[in-house]
């Protein structure tokens, strides 16, 4: 079994969300349809930029724990810079 932690990004935030699943197929659908409370927006529906998948849900679990912080926000900025300009650039338009 696989487990994975995701970025999503925002419109309505105009900021990323990461979170954790040990089943993508599901989860970001759920995220789309505005299943979850936290990502729910009333405009755009959150989009996909990133994930990483870990063979142990310890892994991943540590792993979204960084990325949550404001330390793993910047280094997501570092590791994606230009997907997420594309997606705000998207935003403009």
């Amino acid at each position: 079994m696989w487990y994975y932690v995701y970025v999503l990004y925002i419109f309505s935030r105009k900021g990323l969300y990461v979170g954790f699943t040990d089943d993508m197929k599901r989860r970001i659908p759920e995220h789309r349809r505005g299943k979850v409370k936290s990502t729910r927006s009333k405009d755009r529906k959150p989009e996909l930029i990133f994930y990483e998948a870990y063979k142990t849900e310890k892994e991943a679990r540590r792993r979204e724990r960084y990325l949550k912080t404001s330390k793993g926000k910047r280094t997501l900025k570092l590791m994606i810079p230009d997907t997420i300009k594309n997606v705000e650039s998207n935003l403009i338009q």
